[in-house]
């Protein structure tokens, strides 16, 4: 119980006024920040097109990260068919790929009407430069208290979900607090989204996360169930080292 409430204060503590704040302030004076954004402009001016941008490895890994998709890093062909996507057609990729990040970023860049304009737009790398900051500010929080980051996330996001359950289910960091808070197995991601979204209309109206105060809760009740599953995994592995077998095996 005390790790649980060690999380829980964690979390309580990350959004007291102001700390967001310093941190991202802090964040901004590493010397790596600064790096990769001068990279992302010399690939970018350097670029015949955006095509050409989205192949550099320079330019994908800062648009991944800023946007929240750092897996999307390493896939620079799926990455530049959903970019480019026509957001007017509903059958477009970046319309009807499962994962909502990958829309959710096309729009933010309009590369498809656009082109490489958009990515030497000052305003627009501006914006980017935040989003690393705020990344490099997740994995730190990941660092210091597992599922902190994702607890983060999911209060800035949760309440733009309206209502919709497939809204929930495809954007990943919502899914896994959800689905933690509820105490789901982590294996239900390889179920069906039909599947998903009736274990989880099972155990939650959500239109409460219209309400900030219950995404609150949820948020805290994903931390308490990650906290204490961490707890059993790692009592697991001391027992393991000293021969004892996993509990419930019998020989």
């Amino acid at each position: 119980m005390a790790d649980a409430a060690a999380a829980v204060a964690a979390f309580r503590r990350v959004l007291k006024p102001g700390e967001e704040e310093r941190a991202l302030g802090r964040i901004a004076t590493e010397p790596q920040q600064k790096r990769a954004m001068e990279q992302f402009k010399r690939a970018v001016d350097r670029a015949p097109d955006v095509r050409a941008a989205l192949r550099d490895p320079r330019v994908l890994q800062v648009l991944a990260t800023a946007l929240g998709i750092p897996e999307g890093a390493g896939q620079p062909g799926l990455a530049t068919r959903v970019l480019l996507s026509d957001l007017r057609d509903e059958k477009s990729l970046a319309n009807t790929l499962g994962d909502r990040r990958w829309k959710s970023a096309a729009e933010t860049l309009d590369l498809g009407r656009r082109g490489i304009a958009a990515l030497r737009d000052p305003q627009l790398q501006a914006s980017l430069a935040e989003g690393l900051r705020r990344a490099q500010w997740n994995q730190n929080l990941e660092k210091e208290q597992p599922g902190l980051g994702d607890a983060v996330l999911f209060r800035e996001r949760a309440t733009a979900v309206d209502n919709n359950i497939f809204a929930v289910l495809g954007d990943p960091i919502i899914r896994r607090v959800v689905t933690g808070a509820l105490g789901l197995p982590q294996e239900i991601a390889i179920q069906s989204v039909e599947t998903q979204a009736r274990a989880v209309r099972a155990r939650l109206d959500i239109t409460k996360l219209e309400d900030p105060k219950e995404v609150q809760r949820l948020a805290e009740r994903y931390l308490m169930n990650r906290a204490r599953t961490e707890a059993a995994n790692s009592g697991a592995d001391i027992l393991a080292r000293f021969g004892f077998p996993p509990r419930g095996f019998t020989v």
